[in-house]
This record gives C-alpha cells, structure tokens and sequence, in this order.
C-alpha cells in the first residue's frame, strides 16, 4: 500500500497542504544553509559529500519489515551524527530531490512532504536525542553506538508520524483506514524500519568514530570535554 510508504506519491496530499509544505521545507532548507555554512571546514565539506552519496546508496537496497511491506534508510541520524543536523539535513534532501527527479522514487508535487518528513523532521529529531544523551551518556563506543540505535529509531518515527498530520490536513485519496488507523500503522511499521535502520547507523557510526573520531560530528561537538577519542 503506498500510502504506508515513507515516501508520498503524488495526490495523496491535496495540492493546497504540498504547497504549504513546499514553503515549509524551502524556509528550513534556507535555515540549514545559512547555519550549515557557519559549520563548514576542511572536514565537512568532503564528509558531507560521502555522507550524502551514502544515503542514496543505501536507500536503494531495501530490506523486508513484514509481507509485502519493506523499509529502507532514510538517513536522518546518520547524517546529523556524521556532519551536523543542519548539513545532515541538507544531504538528506538532495538524496530525496535526486530520488524524485531522476527515479520516480515519490512525487515531484510531494516533494516538500517528502523533505519536511524525512530530511527537516527526521533530522530535527534524531539530532536532539543524540545531543540530549551524549552529554549524559559515558564516553564509550557502546553509548556511542546505542545512542546512534536509539535516536535512528526515534527520528524514523517521528519522521512517519509528519504523514499522518499531512494527511490529516489534506489527505487526497482515500486509504481505508481512520486516521488512528494510519497512526498506528505508521507508527508500527516504522519502528521496525527504525531498528533496521539503526543497526546500519550504529555499525557506520562507531566504526568511523574508531578509526577517525575526528570526522565525527557527534565526537567532536556533542561529548564532554574534554573532546578526545572515544574509548573502547
């Protein structure tokens, strides 16, 4: 069922609530350069560039959550945790910009939807767990890895949930389910997708931060001083 995809396809939303979300994610998108540019250096700028290469790689390969529902990365805690939450964001969104235009992978019309979902509000939520638990959490690669698990659950939720209110205000099709109903399922489906998707953060996450914590947005800005490599 489309409609249960992360992606939105067009005319599920009418055009009046992807207008709206069109402005809504070109005013965050702004934001994230104009903060996003203070950030960069000799870093970020290469890192973003992987960071964004890698989503679109591994948003292809999808895996199977239940019978005839399959989910993939959406990257949000990934790219927040790698390059910061407003270059994450904006990596996300060129993945998604790419996936439309190029892939007929969810509706050029609902492309705002689509990156106030899965790049603004993904991002936005995975970032403020992370940033919430590393300065809590021990300085170890366990808490480093656990939080990644943690926050990419969370931010594919959250992520989900902005379909929900989407559809609330301007829903286009009819889907066969009360909005509970599509509350539920989303939210169902999607912390499953975010297990998934945690693991694979999790694994790139830590593995990074061992071999060079320096590349890790995460290590760098969120830890404890004082900033050193995280400890095993």
């Amino acid at each position: 069922m489309p409609a249960l995809a992360m992606h939105i396809s067009n005319g599920i939303i009418n055009n009046q609530v992807a207008l709206l979300f069109a402005g809504v994610a070109l005013a965050g998108l702004a934001l994230c350069f104009v903060m996003g540019r203070r950030e960069l250096d000799d870093r970020l700028v290469p890192m973003a560039g992987l960071v964004a290469a890698f989503i679109f790689a591994v948003q292809m390969l999808n895996f199977q959550v239940l019978p005839g529902v399959s989910g993939h990365l959406l990257g949000g805690t990934l790219a927040a945790m790698l390059v910061g939450p407003y270059l994450g964001a904006i990596c996300v969104a060129i993945v998604l910009v790419v996936q439309a235009l190029i892939f007929s992978d969810g509706g050029v019309t609902a492309l705002g939807l689509n990156i106030t979902n899965m790049a603004l509000i993904g991002t936005a939520a995975g970032y403020l767990l992370v940033a919430t638990l590393l300065r809590v959490l021990p300085r170890r690669t366990w808490a480093l890895t656990a939080t990644a698990l943690v926050a990419s659950i969370v931010s594919v939720t959250f992520a989900a949930q902005g379909f929900v209110l989407q559809y609330a205000m301007g829903g286009a099709t009819d889907i066969g389910r009360s909005l509970g109903g599509i509350a539920a399922a989303m939210a169902g489906t999607h912390v499953l997708i975010g297990i998934g998707e945690g693991l694979i953060t999790a694994i790139t996450v830590g593995y990074v931060a061992k071999v060079r914590p320096d590349l890790v947005y995460a290590v760098r800005n969120l830890r404890r001083a004082p900033r050193e490599a995280v400890a095993a």
